[in-house]
């Protein structure tokens, strides 16, 4: 197994190439200011990652501002404050804030030249236009789940990529699935039955973060602890074809 043996990437953002725990945290800082004892970055990434998985299985269709603004409200009564609901939209509007990794737009400018390059991701088209702006290169397919009407990991997100992959010529076996996030994407990738690709940024730290533990069993076919490392090994494997 080689990493020039795909066709496509396919891509979760949030967390691989977008530095959403970055992000997260800072968008927190009007609420958090508000606490006599605050969390730490950790354990508030904790407290989102648990009402966000909550939220997003219980409102599949939800946009994924309103999605947010949702979570911050929670997050309000967890922490025990009643005042601020202002801020719950703007929190809920965040995501265009939210930087990019360092390598990530040099990553993916060499990756254009070798794979079909696709997102699938959990916000909606104008949260990640923002994005997409930071990273710097055309994808050549996007599916979101506004698109969808669900949220990974819900199979249907899945279903709807390899469908709509398989309409433009691309088989499972094409596709290497790249992502941070072992329960948003790995743990379907792995029952789909595609090779996954652990873009492991969290590796020098202990926990999950702004994501929950897997509920179930990973496959990881590659790891690296950031896009730079991936495309330095892409550059070797380059070398040996």
């Amino acid at each position: 197994m080689e990493l020039t043996d795909y066709k496509a990437l396919t891509f979760d953002c949030y967390g691989t190439l977008i530095d959403w725990e970055s992000g997260i945290f800072t968008a927190l800082q009007p609420l958090l200011a508000r606490l006599t004892q605050p969390p730490g970055r950790d354990a508030a990434l904790e407290a989102f990652a648990r009402y966000e998985t909550e939220q997003e299985a219980a409102t599949p269709d939800m946009p994924y501002p309103a999605l947010l603004a949702r979570v911050h409200a929670r997050l309000r009564a967890h922490w025990g404050v009643e005042a601020g609901a202002e801020l719950d939209g703007q929190f809920g509007e965040s995501v265009k804030d939210w930087p990019a990794f360092p390598d990530s737009a040099e990553a993916l400018a060499h990756l254009k030249k070798h794979y079909m390059l696709v997102i699938l991701s959990n916000v909606d088209r104008n949260s990640f236009a923002a994005s997409n702006e930071k990273l710097g290169v055309e994808f050549d397919a996007i599916y979101t789940a506004e698109d969808i009407g669900s949220y990974k990991p819900d199979p249907r997100n899945f279903e709807y990529m390899l469908e709509h992959l398989a309409a433009r010529g691309i088989a499972k076996s094409d596709i290497l699935h790249t992502a941070q996030s072992l329960h948003h994407d790995h743990v379907q990738a792995t029952a789909f039955g595609l090779a996954t690709n652990w873009i492991d940024r969290r590796h020098d730290v202990e926990g999950y973060g702004a994501t929950v533990a897997p509920q179930r069993d990973v496959r990881i076919d590659f790891h690296f602890p950031s896009m730079a490392a991936f495309v330095e090994a892409h550059r070797k494997a380059l070398e040996r074809a």
